[in-house]
């Protein structure tokens, strides 16, 4: 599991980063002292797992989460225990009140990774995954998937109704795909296997749109299709 933490307190985030290393279980992605940087990061990196200080000096790390496009798991981590509440309702899978112990921290990232093995293997045998569009989470079945494009820092969802403009990377949405039923072919295009058309080595047709092949992508593309040929 790819993880991060946040805390103003560089000892602090030293700890986890110990911890971590200890455990051999995460791999520890970045670290961070301030909240801006670090939700620059989370929303254009896969991050399964978040170590999250809540008292922080421009705001707390309840505001952060709750702020959050794509939420990975969290972990809270504070010295005040009156924030338990408030954290469980964010739906933080542990609470750590400092100083913790190593035994108390592997409790808590062995029901982080029970969670996400829980997650993969429902989204991925149930075949859809959420998104936040119109302040709310929606479900989208990869099945009913047209065409994913990139828009800077967003990604419009084609799904044959009106396409859903969600604020997420598209390297962040393939994590979230199965990597069998969908192909990117372009920095700026996500395609359906199934749903492709029509195809040469510069471009395909979806859903009646005819989306450009980059230099890139071709030779996977093309591996991929041709995969599907053989197989009739």
């Amino acid at each position: 599991m790819k993880c991060v933490a946040i805390d103003d307190e560089p000892l602090a985030l030293q700890l986890v980063k110990s911890y971590v290393e200890q455990s051999g279980q995460l791999e520890l992605c970045a670290t961070f002292t301030d909240t801006t940087k670090a939700k620059e990061y989370i929303e254009n990196n896969p991050v399964d797992l978040l170590f999250c200080d809540i008292q922080m000096p421009d705001e707390t790390g309840l505001q952060f989460v709750n702020n959050l496009q794509a939420k990975p798991i969290v972990i809270f981590t504070t010295a005040f225990s009156q924030y338990a509440v408030e954290g469980f309702n964010l739906d933080a899978v542990d609470y750590l009140v400092k100083p913790f112990e190593y035994e108390r921290f592997l409790k808590a990232i062995t029901k982080a990774k029970e969670l996400h093995e829980y997650r993969l293997n429902k989204e991925v045998n149930e075949g859809y995954l959420f998104v936040k569009y119109n302040y709310q989470w929606n479900k989208i079945f990869f099945k009913d998937i047209e065409l994913i494009e990139a828009l800077d820092d967003y990604i419009k969802i084609y799904t044959g109704t009106k396409p859903m403009l969600i604020h997420m990377s598209m390297k962040i949405v393939m994590e979230k795909l199965p990597a069998q039923k969908f192909i990117r072919v372009h920095r700026s295009y996500i395609a359906p296997v199934n749903k492709i058309s029509s195809w040469n080595k510069n471009a395909i047709t979806v859903a009646g749109k005819n989306i450009p092949v980059s230099y890139t992508y071709q030779k996977q593309l093309q591996d991929v299709l041709q995969k599907d040929l053989n197989a009739l």
